[in-house]
C-alpha cells in the first residue's frame, strides 16, 4: 500500500481557527499547530495535502503552513453537513488512492525517539495493506468527545486489533455493553486517535451517505467506519504516543507543555512550573 496524499480537517464552526494557533515546538520555534501537522506528516515520505477549509480561509492556512504553503490543495466544505461530509469533499484530491486523514485540531507527542506518529501509522497501513485507524485508550469521562472502536486483539501482534464495531461518542453504558476491548483498563476503551490510513472505499461509502441525506442533513464519519469494517480489512493501531485534542479546555496549554517538557527547552520549563506551583503554595 503506497500513501502519497494527506488530508487535513479544519472546516468545522468550532475548529478552523485551532490550526491557525501558535505554539513553540520542540526545538523551541514557534510555528503554527498547521505546520507542526505537515512537518509531523513530511516525515513519512508524504509531501501533498488536501486541506478542507471554510470558503474565504484560504490565505491564513497559507499563511499558518509556514514554508510549505506550495504544498497545499485547497478544498472548501461550503456547507457545514458534518465530518465526514468534509472528508468527501476531498474526494477529488485522493481519488482511488489510499490517504491518510488528519483532524486540523490535534497534535500529537510520539514516545518513539525513532519514529513520530504519523510514521507509526503510516508503516502498520503499509505492513498490514489495509485501511487503518490510530486509537488510544481513553477513561469513559473523556467518551462524549471521540469516536469509539470495538474489537479484538491480533494474535502476535503488539496493538493491533480486529475492528468489529465503530460508534460515535457513545455514553459509558453504550461502550460498556458493545465495545469492550479485552486487556483494556476497566473504564477504558480505545477511541480514535484523530490519524487514519483510509482507502477509496470510505469515499466511496461517503459518496452514498451524502447522497441518501436530505437538505440540511448531516454526513459522519463513524457509521461508515463501521459499515467499512462489515465490508473490508480494517484495522485499529495503538501507537506510541498521544494526541492532544487543542479543541478542549486548556488543551492548546496541555500541547504545549507537552511539546515544552519533552523539547529542547525543557530543564527552564520545569524550573518555570517549579516556580509557579511554589508561589501557589505561599
Amino acid at each position: 500500500m503506497e500513501i502519497k496524499k494527506a488530508v487535513i480537517t479544519a472546516a468545522g464552526k468550532n475548529q478552523r481557527a485551532l490550526p491557525l494557533q501558535t505554539l513553540v515546538d520542540r526545538d523551541g520555534q514557534s510555528k503554527a499547530a498547521l505546520q507542526i501537522l505537515i512537518e509531523e506528516v513530511l516525515k513519512t515520505g508524504i509531501e501533498e495535502f488536501g486541506v478542507v477549509v471554510a470558503p474565504g480561509s484560504q490565505d491564513a492556512f497559507r499563511r499558518a503552513a509556514g514554508p510549505h504553503e506550495n504544498r497545499l490543495h485547497f478544498v472548501e466544505q461550503t456547507e457545514p453537513a458534518g465530518y465526514g461530509h468534509a472528508v468527501f469533499c476531498a474526494s477529488g484530491f485522493t481519488g482511488r488512492a489510499p490517504f491518510l486523514l488528519m483532524v486540523g485540531d490535534h497534535l500529537y507527542l510520539s514516545r518513539s525517539t525513532q519514529k513520530n506518529c504519523a510514521q507509526q501509522l503510516v508503516e502498520a497501513a503499509q505492513k498490514e495493506a489495509c485501511a487503518i485507524s490510530a486509537v488510544q485508550a481513553t477513561h469513559e469521562s473523556k467518551l462524549p468527545y471521540y469516536g469509539a472502536v470495538g474489537g479484538r486483539l491480533l494474535p502476535g501482534r503488539k496493538g493491533i486489533y480486529q475492528i468489529e464495531q465503530v460508534i460515535e461518542k457513545p455514553t459509558p453504558t453504550e461502550a460498556e455493553q458493545r465495545i469492550i476491548v479485552p486487556g483494556l483498563r476497566v473504564g477504558n476503551y480505545l477511541c480514535f486517535f484523530g490519524m487514519h490510513i483510509l482507502t477509496a472505499t470510505v469515499m466511496d461509502l461517503l459518496g452514498e451517505a451524502v447522497r441518501r441525506t436530505t437538505a440540511r442533513g448531516s454526513v459522519a464519519l463513524s457509521p461508515v467506519l463501521a459499515e467499512l469494517a462489515q465490508r473490508e480489512r480494517y484495522l485499529a493501531c495503538e501507537l506510541e504516543g498521544r494526541r492532544f485534542d487543542i479543541g478542549l479546555k486548556y488543551g492548546l496549554l496541555m500541547a504545549q507543555l507537552a511539546l515544552a517538557i519533552n523539547g529542547q527547552d525543557r530543564e527552564d520549563v520545569l524550573a518555570h512550573l517549579v516556580e509557579l506551583l511554589a508561589l501557589r503554595e505561599m
